[in-house]
């Protein structure tokens, strides 16, 4: 092994250049404007993407500057939804139509990304925090070498015009602000229900195609494509949810809480312990910081202790009634109604209220 001081280091074969302190820094006045990545799954538009197009309006107001909005939207035979970006806010949407895209791969969506952004310069990007926008976010940060945010609870344009992203820490107790000075674009990943959508008013756009080679790994390759059949009504179209926490002590104990949420014509929701405990098979009912924000008319929280990063996900709802047998737990101290008592009985009354 041979190391010749400020120069390179030799490590066997490998030759690694020591960093320069210009490295680290960027022409960042070239960033402009706000890049959102319109996912589609299942045919449709998803709604946390159009969530975000409605936050980057948003920003871009407190901008108060010409920036626009662009969505960024992927795949193969994509383009039609050109129409419903624009009416939910768009200025631009930048498609990349390729069949290449036609099943997600990190590696082809991490390139195609990464080479619209290149081009376009945007100053922030917006990515939904899905299965897919948690693994794309980070891949096309660093092939961007820049920052990333993720599961942003909220974002905001300080005085001096900073883009400010908040993300929760030790178990939602702590809410920190994420600065990227340095570098652009500055990527954020929000989980859905957190942001609001515009509501929807047709107008017109300007669609621009945008291709490149996509490489990939060779290694990689789709094999089988299976969709899960999804039957449970979605947490963001329930007026009425009903959520179990760890208080209900077994899953056992879960079908009561289905029951409830069915004849309410609700749906069921739970807190982080209950998934881990594999009481429900369903990650798409957690709220919270690690799963979704809820907006319901009303929640109904059994056994529910009130962590933060559970009442994070439920602040915007209309009605609160918690049922917990602890007199102290501190979800009474978010809640409009609250029962304290053994949650069995009473859901019990209300099963039998219920139908008759």
């Amino acid at each position: 092994m041979e190391i010749q001081e400020n120069k390179n280091i030799y490590v066997g074969v490998q030759t690694v250049r020591t960093p320069n302190i210009n490295d680290f820094y960027m022409e960042i006045k070239s960033y402009k404007n706000i890049l959102v990545f319109a996912e589609v799954c299942d045919g449709k538009v998803c709604e946390n993407s159009l969530e975000l197009i409605g936050e980057a309006n948003r920003l871009k107001a407190m901008r108060n500057n010409d920036s626009i909005v662009i969505a960024a939207l992927l795949g193969f035979g994509v383009k039609s939804y050109a129409s419903e970006l624009f009416g939910y806010g768009a200025d631009k949407v930048v498609v990349f139509d390729d069949q290449k895209l036609e099943n997600y791969r990190s590696d082809l969506y991490g390139e195609a990304l990464a080479q619209i952004v290149k081009s376009y310069h945007p100053e922030i990007v917006l990515v939904g925090a899905t299965a897919l926008g948690s693994e794309l976010a980070p891949t096309v940060a660093a092939k961007l070498k820049t920052g990333l945010a993720a599961h942003c609870t909220a974002l905001k344009i300080l005085e001096n015009g900073q883009f400010t992203q908040v993300v929760p820490a030790f178990g939602g107790k702590v809410l920190g602000d994420i600065y990227i000075p340095n570098h652009r674009p500055q990527i954020a990943s929000i989980k859905g229900g957190i942001t609001k959508k515009l509501d929807f008013a047709p107008k017109d756009g300007v669609v621009e195609d945008f291709t490149c080679e996509l490489t990939g790994f060779d290694r990689m390759k789709v094999v089988k494509v299976e969709k899960e059949h999804e039957n449970r009504k979605s947490l963001n179209e329930a007026d009425c949810i009903v959520v179990g926490g760890f208080g209900i002590g077994s899953k056992e104990n879960w079908a009561k809480l289905e029951e409830l949420a069915s004849l309410l014509g609700g749906a069921n929701g739970c807190t982080r312990p209950v998934l881990d405990a594999g009481w429900i098979d369903n990650e798409k009912a957690m709220i919270g910081t690690s799963g979704v924000a809820v907006r319901p008319k009303a929640y109904i929280g059994i056994g529910v202790s009130g962590a933060a990063h559970h009442t994070c996900g439920i602040k915007d709802s209309g009605l609160i009634i918690s049922i917990n047998k602890d007199e102290n737990a501190p979800i009474f101290a978010c809640s409009d109604y609250k029962v304290i008592g053994d949650y069995k009985k009473i859901v019990d009354a209300l099963i039998e209220e219920l139908k008759a």
